[in-house]
């Protein structure tokens, strides 16, 4: 997921139970291993057996292996991808999000990751298709890009109390959905690689209230 160098992070493979992408890497191999048959395998058996389509492949697991709709759903997907070429990496997937006229911004995602990293050893980087996603027991904020002209930093603030008493609120942008919060990040937000420091309050308000 990446074009140019990946972010210093820990890994970022979230570790919490209401991470959808790991809750379903759980279901894919729970369900390879109870059927002792790996993705890979499954793979070569349903190209020689002429599937490509998605219902299909779901009906053949069903059908040979007696799985349940729901697993055999989410190893069908996993199927998909590996006959895609497998999953995107992380760096494939950061790439895709700053390419092109948005890769003057990269620098921005990179303060920011490096601002939460310092905010606790329990702080997960989950990179997504769209967005890198911050977490602690809880998604606290969500970093995307949605055009040139800035990063847009969302913040789920919902939990703080008295939010005007931070001089940084000023700088909030009340959202709906998964983020209370949202706060525009343009390259001026950042000095030598260091996020402003208006920004990283807001950040760590954000994270301590999603522990």
């Amino acid at each position: 997921m990446s074009d140019t160098t990946k972010p210093t992070t820990k890994p970022t493979t979230s570790s919490t139970a209401n991470d959808p992408t790991a809750r379903a890497a759980r279901q894919v191999a729970a369900t390879t291993d109870a059927i002792d048959r790996s993705v890979e395998a499954l793979a070569a058996e349903v190209t020689d057996a002429g599937l490509d389509r998605h219902g299909a492949i779901v009906n053949h697991l069903k059908g040979h292996y007696g799985v349940t709709h729901g697993n055999a759903n989410a190893v069908a997907h996993a199927i998909r991808r590996q006959l895609a070429g497998g999953a995107p990496s992380e760096a494939e997937l950061l790439g895709h999000q700053y390419r092109g006229d948005r890769a003057v911004l990269r620098p921005v995602l990179d303060a920011v990751l490096a601002a939460a990293t310092t905010l606790g050893d329990d702080v997960d980087v989950v990179v997504q298709k769209t967005g890198v996603s911050l977490r602690r027991s809880r998604q606290f904020a969500l970093v995307q890009v949605p055009s040139a002209r800035r990063v847009a930093l969302g913040l789920n603030l919902g939990r703080v109390g008295d939010l005007d008493a931070h001089a940084s609120a000023r700088r909030l942008t009340p959202t709906s959905g998964m983020c209370s919060h949202r706060v525009d990040l343009t390259a001026a937000d950042v000095a030598d690689g260091r996020l402003d420091d208006e920004v990283v309050e807001l950040l760590a308000l954000a994270a301590a209230h999603a522990s």
